[in-house]
């Protein structure tokens, strides 16, 4: 199991759809900003070089889509990564079709790999990856968005393959 988790990692950093046009950052907010605890964020984790935050006061959405969690990753004070965890068959349906209004439709060849009930899509630009991993045994999906210009880039323990 954990070589075939070690495979689907590696793969879906190797192959993927190239992003239409690269946002440098998530929605608003560039990478390598400095985000610090304020009226729009609240930290919730804060590990060394590592700080986690979640938006204050409103509830997480993606697009127009609620979702489970969106966390906002530092390292080194400067934004690099953004974490979506959602549930649902119906969810990862208007992620994915929101994904590829945003990022590009997806190659359904080779490029975007199936592994039994987890699937995995990926965007990648000059500035900016996007990875999305959906487990449909348990209607559980994550997304990641990280910078690929910041040298820090997931030094942190997180598991990338965690649901």
């Amino acid at each position: 199991m954990i070589v075939m988790l070690c495979l689907l990692d590696s793969s879906s950093s190797a192959f993927g759809v190239p992003i239409v046009n690269d946002p440098n950052g998530f929605e608003d907010i560039a990478w390598g900003t400095i985000l610090s605890e304020t009226e729009h964020f609240v930290k919730i984790e804060h590990s060394g070089r590592i700080q986690t935050y979640e938006q204050r006061g409103q509830p997480p959405r993606f697009g127009r889509t609620t979702v489970d969690s969106i966390r906002f990753t530092t390292f080194e004070k400067k934004f690099g990564r953004v974490v979506i965890r959602y549930s649902g068959k119906e969810t990862h349906e208007e992620i994915l079709t929101y994904l590829q209004s945003q990022y590009g439709p997806l190659d359904r060849t080779p490029g975007q790999i199936t592994v039994g009930s987890v699937k995995v899509y990926a965007w990648h630009g000059m500035h900016t990856e996007v990875t999305l991993r959906f487990d449909a045994g348990s209607d559980r999906g994550i997304i990641f968005f990280e910078s690929r210009t910041l040298p820090e880039k997931l030094t942190d323990e997180t598991s990338t393959t965690a649901f």
